[in-house]
């Protein structure tokens, strides 16, 4: 009976043992697999920090004013006014007691058009 339980307690040993070393290189796997997914996020972020400045660079306001000058002519921007922009009162909100799903043709058709008058052209 000894030898049964000897046979037993060794074949739970050696089990247990291949369960801890299938873990064991499971793990290194695993934290490998961590390490590379922290080194790309760490070179996202890095990259992301770059396109940040090159985005605060191009969009400086001297930069594109200097731009709108050189492209007048091409572009015909005009500086913005107050009476380039529509009431609130314009805004057609959608009822709120209404169908949610069905859709009303022409719901634009009820505004009535924006007057925009460009300011007159500076000569230099």
């Amino acid at each position: 009976m000894r030898a049964v339980l000897y046979l037993a307690t060794a074949m739970i040993v050696m089990g247990l043992a291949f369960w801890a070393y299938h873990v064991n290189y499971a793990t290194q796997a695993r934290q490998g697999e961590l390490r590379a997914v922290n080194r790309d996020i760490a070179s996202l972020q890095e990259g992301l920090s770059v396109l940040r400045a090159e985005w605060a660079y191009l969009n400086r306001p001297d930069r594109l004013r200097d731009l709108v000058n050189l492209n007048f002519a091409a572009l015909e921007l005009l500086p913005m006014s107050p009476d380039q922009f529509g009431a609130v009162a314009e805004v057609a909100y959608p009822d709120p007691n209404a169908d949610q799903t069905e859709t009303k043709p022409g719901l634009l058709d009820d505004l009535a058009p924006i007057d925009v008058v460009a300011p007159p052209a500076e000569e230099n």
